[in-house]
Formats: C-alpha cells, sequence, structure tokens
C-alpha cells in the first residue's frame, strides 16, 4: 500500500511539473500574448456589434436578449485559446512527432502518452484563460451593456463548467492527433478540426439560435460543451448540474475512445518497428 501510494504521488507531481512547464512555455511567448489580445479584442468589438444589429432584428433570438447575446460574444472571446477552440494547442506538435516518428521517443517515457499531453495542455489552457482571455473580456463589459451575473457562486459554477470544457476539448484535439498515426499529412484533420470548431463549438453562432433541427444536433455534440454549456451556466440559461454530467460523459466517451486509439497507435508503431 505504502509503495502504490509513492508511486501516485511521484505521478501526481510528475504530470502537476509538465502542467507548470507547460504554463511557463506559454508565458514567455509575450509578443504572441499581447497580439492574440489585441485580436480577441478586435474580433470581440466587430462580432459584439454585429450581435447588436442582429437582435436589433431579431430580440430574444435564441432565448437571449441583446445584453445576453453580448455577453456570450466576449465568454467566446475569453475561452476561444483557452479551449483552442479551433485547434492550435498541442494538436500540430504531436502530429509532427508521429510523422518524423519522435513518438518512439514519447512512448520510451515513464509516462504515460495521454496524460503527459494533457498535463501540458492544462498547461497551457490556464495560461491562456489569464493571459490572453482575462482582458478582452474585461474591455466587453466596459464598452457594452452586458449581462454579467453579481452572484460569486455563479462565477464558481462557470469556472467548474470551463474546467471540464478543457477536458472535453483535449479529449477531441487528442483524437485528431492520433489520426496521424494513420495519415499521410495531417493537415487536412486539423483543418476539419477548425471549421468544427467554428460553427459546432457555437464561435460564429449560439447554437441555440441555430433552426431546428440542426440546433438539437448540434447541441448533443461534444463540441457544445466547450462554449456554448459554459456560456449558458453564466448566463444562467442552463442548469448546472445537467451541465457537468453532459461535459462528464462525453470526456469519459472520448478520453476512453482516445486511449483505445492510443493502444492501437502504440501496437502499429511496434508492429513497423518505429
Amino acid at each position: 500500500m505504502s509503495c502504490g501510494r509513492t508511486v501516485a504521488v511521484g505521478s501526481a507531481r510528475l504530470y502537476a511539473a509538465v502542467a507548470a512547464g507547460g504554463f511557463r512555455r506559454y508565458a514567455t511567448y509575450r509578443a504572441a500574448t499581447a497580439a492574440g489580445v489585441f485580436t480577441n479584442t478586435v474580433f470581440g468589438l466587430i462580432l459584439a456589434c454585429t450581435y447588436l444589429a442582429l437582435w436589433d432584428e431579431r430580440p430574444h433570438l435564441g432565448g437571449y436578449d441583446q445584453a445576453q447575446a453580448v455577453t456570450y460574444v466576449w465568454v467566446g472571446q475569453a475561452l476561444f485559446a483557452t479551449l483552442a477552440l479551433q485547434g492550435g494547442g498541442f494538436e500540430a506538435e504531436l502530429m509532427e512527432r508521429i510523422r518524423t516518428g519522435a513518438v518512439a521517443i514519447d512512448l520510451y517515457r515513464p509516462a504515460d502518452l495521454q496524460l503527459w499531453w494533457f498535463a501540458t495542455d492544462v498547461g497551457r489552457s490556464l495560461f491562456q484563460l489569464l493571459g490572453r482571455g482575462v482582458i478582452p473580456f474585461a474591455v466587453g463589459m466596459l464598452v457594452f451593456p452586458t449581462a454579467v451575473p453579481g452572484d460569486p457562486l455563479v462565477w464558481l459554477r462557470f469556472l467548474v463548467a470551463v474546467l471540464l470544457a478543457m477536458v472535453v476539448s483535449f479529449a477531441i484535439r487528442f483524437l485528431v492527433a492520433l489520426s496521424g498515426f494513420w495519415l499521410l499529412d495531417g493537415t487536412g484533420a486539423l483543418q476539419l478540426l477548425m471549421v468544427a470548431g467554428m460553427f459546432c463549438t457555437g464561435m460564429a453562432l449560439p447554437l441555440n439560435a441555430f433552426p431546428e433541427p440542426l440546433g438539437d444536433i448540434v447541441r448533443a455534440l461534444p463540441w457544445s460543451a466547450m462554449l456554448q454549456m459554459p456560456a449558458d451556466v453564466l448566463l444562467g440559461e442552463a442548469d448546472a448540474s445537467a451541465t457537468y454530467l453532459f461535459q462528464a460523459v462525453w470526456a469519459v466517451v472520448l478520453l476512453t475512445v482516445g486511449r483505445l486509439v492510443q493502444g492501437a497507435a502504440t501496437r502499429r508503431v511496434v508492429v513497423q518497428g518505429g
């Protein structure tokens, strides 16, 4: 029992160190972070003005009033890089390591491939939330009338939903990255990830505003757990418990599939002598 506990503590420290390393890695890119803050702020301003015009014509579109719609815009800008809604996290790097064969070194590490990259991505996500998400959101709150809740418990429930969204986001992108074991070029898979992230997360337009039956379909997909559902928790339009359950189920399903695909990919590397 003592030996098992020691191993578990050692593993936890390892992955905590990997997450901290991921945070520090992205913290060194100060110019890129500043450019990202500027881009998210400008795009948020444009999108907020577009939403105001749209909601002038269609009041309560998707069940939101204007203030809620504008708040949704800035939640999206805050979470865009945090959750890598259109990619841009670890997946391109892992695909390149698979292409060059460097992934064989990763498989020899005394660490699980999925957990290693998950820890790295957690560090990246936390930095992007603090470094690139807070300022655009604050600008939006100052410039536009918004529906920001005053209850700290609502913010706490929202942050829990964001943490679960991080897991779902990672699980989707890990599966995309693993496709590199079977594809000669992963560019197409990354582009599909980008397109799905734009429309299926609700980044372009809230999923609640999609016509039926398309709306029901996209809200049942895992991408809705990344932006639409956390935003609805913040706006008071969704039950937190039901949201957590939906996110957790998709997280477990996708991580399990990722584990199975990882096992198949590892056997492929061994068989090919990689």
